[in-house]
């Protein structure tokens, strides 16, 4: 599989497979192309994959004659891809802010301070917490405009913010324990701050990798109907279900409705027309009426 998209959106999560007397732990993964954020005409399309373990072979495999920007979190598994020897070329790596947000948040989280769920609120934490916020409202309001109109806003608006948060948390991360977890948060952040920062002279980038982790939320929610896969097979054929489920969501597609037409008429469909099937070209039989 190649992929077509100059940027993807990449992450997994943990789907259980039935084994001898207990079930094991695999993976599934996505990988996201969703350009509408800078105003992009590609229509936005998921593929899934399922395997066993988590290794870096199988991102490897999945991306294998890609090079464009994967936005994706801090998992090693990753890391091969972004090596500078690499054929056909490094992917570009993008941090995601929000990922890195909920590490200062869970510890300047006030409602949980206040059911007792939370010891102590962290200060910095919270600064942290504002600092990042105010780069998030300003990114609202680009939403969905070209990347050269994004790129000009934040070169303005955002570019300014993004230095002095570095140096503050630097000058605060050096008054910290290594053991602290807001020191924890911190490092997260600062030892990868060139893929935090690419967004500044990309306007295609987006601040979150929250493209694949809103298409991940239904294997969330399907582990607690189906709870388990019975086979790898089942969790390949999964995959290639929510590929085909998750892709007519995202294009604002019924998928019941997609697919019931598509293997209705795909056996005697012309093979050479076979992209008019797609849920980005698909249309009702109404609709098709109506024409």
């Amino acid at each position: 599989m190649k992929f077509a998209g100059s940027r993807v959106h990449g992450d997994d999560t943990t789907v259980p497979v039935l084994a001898k007397g207990q079930t094991a732990t695999g993976r599934a993964w996505v990988y996201v192309r969703d350009d509408r954020p800078f105003g992009g005409h590609d229509p936005p399309a998921a593929v899934f994959f399922y395997s066993r373990d988590r290794a870096g072979e199988h991102p490897q495999r999945h991306l294998q004659g890609y090079g464009g920007i994967l936005q994706a979190d801090a998992y090693a598994g990753f890391n091969q891809l972004y090596a500078a020897d690499r054929s056909p070329g490094p992917i570009t790596e993008v941090a995601c802010w929000s990922h890195s947000r909920r590490k200062f948040f869970v510890l300047a989280d006030v409602t949980a301070k206040a059911h007792g769920k939370l010891a102590v609120i962290a200060p910095l934490a919270f600064e942290a917490v504002k600092r990042i916020d105010a780069i998030f409202d300003i990114e609202r309001e680009i939403n969905g405009h070209s990347a050269a109109e994004r790129l000009a806003v934040r070169s303005a608006r955002i570019a300014p913010l993004v230095p002095d948060f570095e140096a503050w948390m630097r000058a605060e991360r050096a008054k910290l324990s290594r053991h602290s977890e807001v020191a924890k948060a911190m490092d997260y952040m600062l030892k990868r701050w060139d893929s935090f920062t690419r967004f500044l002279a990309d306007g295609r980038i987006c601040l979150t990798n929250n493209a694949a982790e809103r298409e991940l939320r239904g294997i969330a929610l399907g582990r607690k109907s189906w709870l388990f896969a019975g086979s790898d097979r089942g969790g390949e054929r999964a995959a290639v279900m929510y590929t085909l489920i998750q892709t007519a969501k995202l294009n604002d597609v019924d998928p019941q409705a997609w697919l019931a037409d598509v293997l209705a008429r795909i056996n005697d469909y012309n093979i050479q027309s076979l992209d008019q099937l797609l849920p980005w070209n698909w249309k009702t039989p109404s609709a098709k009426l109506a024409a």
